[in-house]
């Protein structure tokens, strides 16, 4: 059985990698070295704050699934606290990678404290990560050595609002690059479209409705071999609608056909789709058809 870390604060977090004491209790910038300890094999570690890693010595094209990423320079994982990170095997230091550990009270007050959950790619798989140009890679590592020069300086009054300032920064960049991502794999998006809306047309016109309820993001995700947030957000940069919406697209129009082609009652059909209760299926209904279910059965 693997050993398990937990890894609360960032002062825990550099010991645990044998780096020297940070220079701040909630934020640390450092550069992938030899002298990291790396001896941590077959281990789980939960971090309870944000992490944003470069690696940046791949070689070659990187597969997921039939498709072939195209960026090679370098590829930036995003961690949001309390999630688990499983090492295996022999980890390889990446001597030109940098990671950001941040920690969630450094920005609760800030309005990136607010908005930080907009960022979905914190929740996306490993498989999912954003691969930088050389480029894109080399804008975000100015942003980060701007954080370094910031930290190493003495702190004052100003020094917080600066340090989140770049950290947003870095974050409105990678959505930018992660739409750059999507809309470069249009096809292996388009591929994935496809399937997804299969997937859901197979699953209203079976008997899973019933069994298992309406479908959850997260577990559309998993029937795509992907992470709900990733598919939803790949949904939304190529349709404009997100997975949340595709479900329930597909859940009206399945209604629609029931309601027309047979005589079940409202509550039955709410059932077959589903629902738990009748009312939330009537109330679903009219605020996507602008009708209620009797209302619509008798127009037609």
């Amino acid at each position: 059985m693997s050993k398990i870390y937990n890894i609360k604060t960032i002062s825990e977090a550099h010991k645990l990698l044998g780096l020297e004491k940070p220079l701040h209790p909630l934020i640390s910038v450092f550069r992938h070295t030899p002298e990291m300890n790396l001896n941590i094999q077959n281990v789980s570690i939960t971090f309870g704050m944000y992490l944003i890693s470069l690696k940046n010595d791949i070689k070659g094209a990187i597969d997921y699934g039939r498709n072939s990423y195209d960026f090679v320079e370098g590829t930036l994982l995003f961690l949001a606290p309390n999630q688990v990170v499983k090492v295996t095997g022999n980890p390889i230091i990446d001597l030109n990678g940098w990671s950001i550990f941040f920690h969630p009270d450094l920005i609760r007050k800030s309005e990136l404290g607010k908005s930080i959950q907009q960022y979905t790619f914190f929740d996306y798989d490993v498989n999912e990560a954003l691969h930088l140009s050389h480029i894109e890679r080399i804008a975000l590592t100015e942003i980060v050595y701007s954080i370094e020069q910031e930290l190493k300086q003495n702190l004052d009054r100003h020094s917080q609002e600066l340090i989140i300032h770049n950290l947003e920064s870095i974050l409105k960049y990678s959505n930018r690059y992660y739409d750059r991502q999507f809309l470069t794999r249009t096809n292996f998006s388009k591929d994935y479209i496809t399937r997804f809306e299969h997937y859901l047309k197979n699953y209203f016109a079976s008997n899973q409705p019933i069994e298992k309820g309406i479908p959850s993001v997260s577990k559309c995700g998993e029937s795509m071999n992907m992470s709900g947030h990733y598919l939803s957000d790949l949904l939304k940069s190529e349709t404009g609608k997100s997975a949340k919406e595709h479900i329930y697209l597909q859940l009206i129009d399945r209604a629609k056909s029931i309601l027309l082609s047979s005589q079940n009652t409202i509550s039955e059909v709410a059932y077959s789709l589903g629902f738990d209760y009748p009312q939330h299926f009537s109330k679903i209904f009219k605020e996507k058809v602008g009708l209620s279910p009797t209302e619509y059965r008798n127009l037609n």
